[in-house]
């Protein structure tokens, strides 16, 4: 075989790895916009469990005014109350707040679930937690939704 086919044959090898890199991009891409796309379904069904959460402790301790939150961390939504506290001719203003919110999509791919909160003035309330987008559970997800709720309502009624 002489130089020129020889050649020939390295161009070829070349251009099949190079077919080959651009299918293995375009699949990678692919499961790149699936992935954002089952982040985006997640959050929307979590969102509104937080919203139905948070309708229920508000209910349950009235005063406190639901939010929706969207922000560049994330989406979820927020319950606030403000309390008047008088002592010995004092005023003061004893603030509550929780709030619990679903991640952003990101380059690491999970699905991230904080919760921050403060009952009369005192930030005692966060959370964090967070799974791979292909090993979520939405059922895991909803419970710990429902246990940190009802773990900030147990705060406050003690507060």
């Amino acid at each position: 075989m002489d130089f020129r086919q020889r050649l020939q044959i390295a161009t070829e090898r070349g251009k099949r790895a190079r077919d080959e890199r651009e299918q293995r991009e375009a699949a990678a891409a692919m499961s790149e916009e699936e992935l954002r796309r089952l982040h985006s379904n997640y959050r929307l069904e979590l969102t509104d469990h937080i919203e139905h959460c948070l309708a229920q402790l508000s209910d349950n301790f009235p005063g406190f005014r639901y939010e929706t939150v969207m922000e560049e961390r994330g989406w979820g939504g927020a319950v606030t109350r403000d309390d008047l506290v008088l002592d010995r001719g004092k005023r003061n203003n004893a603030y509550s707040r929780v709030q619990l919110l679903v991640g952003t999509f990101n380059t690491y791919h999970v699905l991230e679930l904080t919760a921050k909160g403060a009952v009369r003035n005192k930030e005692n309330f966060n959370r964090q937690f967070f799974r791979k987008l292909d090993d979520t559970d939405l059922d895991e997800f909803k419970q710990i939704i429902e246990r940190w709720v009802l773990d900030y309502a147990e705060l406050f009624a003690a507060a």
